[in-house]
């Protein structure tokens, strides 16, 4: 049986991603086609790539991102992400995505053509990043002469990219709503009325999936939560770990969907 694996984008509790994946190769998972956005394309191609889970989050925590940001002084957004091209070429030198050990799908949306955009062919880092780019925050990324922003806007968890290739699909979404304290700062307003947007156009895609992970204690985390990435890693993994007979059940019947 063929299982695809999808990420969906979430800022730093995409680092949950890591936990999923870590519980799944516990349970004796193999995953034949990986689909990504945001942060989900960082952890995806990262596990492509053949990093495990555990190897993965050391170069999260060690890579220093935010000191290779740039201020972007054409104000299309606050931040560059150009610097951050060659820090990841440190870990993926091949840059490619044939070079990758699980095929991976990485969707961003083209600004100007005001469309989706699926990467998975040639170059594969400046795709990556391009599929992290928030607006507002990031400035768009330049390929090929386009204009590139996060995938999230308009499609958070990409399953349509590959459920035509495998014949089961496990979704791991980490965009969670839940409750929260009172939101006191203008960075928070930002936040959170971009998880209701990006949310609203996902709901639809959770159906598409033979398990549904989402861990419910990450709606308790906000997107630049970088700094615990460690307990984000751990809520992922438990979370996965508890639904093991759910996954199972689901495998061994796959017209079941478990969430």
């Amino acid at each position: 049986m063929k299982i695809g694996l999808v990420l969906s984008g979430g800022g730093a509790r995409g680092i949950a991603h890591l936990g999923v994946i870590k519980a799944l190769h516990e349970m004796g998972i193999s995953i034949s086609q990986l689909a990504g956005t945001s942060a989900g394309a960082i952890t995806g191609a990262l596990f492509a790539q053949g990093y495990s889970p555990d190897e993965s989050l050391k170069i999260i925590e060690s890579s220093s991102f935010v000191r290779h940001l740039r201020p972007a002084w054409n104000r299309m957004g606050l931040l560059r992400l150009d610097m951050v091209v060659d820090l990841y070429r440190k870990y993926i030198p091949h840059d490619s995505f044939e070079g990758l050990q699980i095929p991976l799908h990485v969707v961003a949306v083209d600004l100007n053509a005001g469309e989706l955009t699926v990467f998975d062919k040639g170059e594969l880092i400046r795709p990556v990043l391009a599929s992290c780019c928030l607006p507002g925050i990031f400035e768009p990324m330049l390929i090929n002469k386009r204009q590139f922003v996060d995938g999230g806007v308009l499609n958070n968890l990409p399953v349509d990219i590959i459920e035509n290739k495998v014949d089961f699909v496990i979704g791991s979404h980490c965009n969670v709503l839940g409750p929260r304290q009172p939101i006191r700062s203008m960075r928070g307003v930002i936040e959170r009325s971009l998880v209701l947007a990006v949310q609203s156009k996902t709901r639809d895609r959770f159906s598409k999936c033979n398990v549904l992970i989402e861990a419910p204690q990450l709606s308790q985390y906000s997107t630049t939560d970088i700094s615990k990435a460690r307990e984000l890693f751990r809520v992922g993994y438990q979370y996965t770990r508890s639904m093991e007979a759910d996954i199972d059940k689901a495998l061994n019947h796959p017209m079941q969907e478990i969430s």
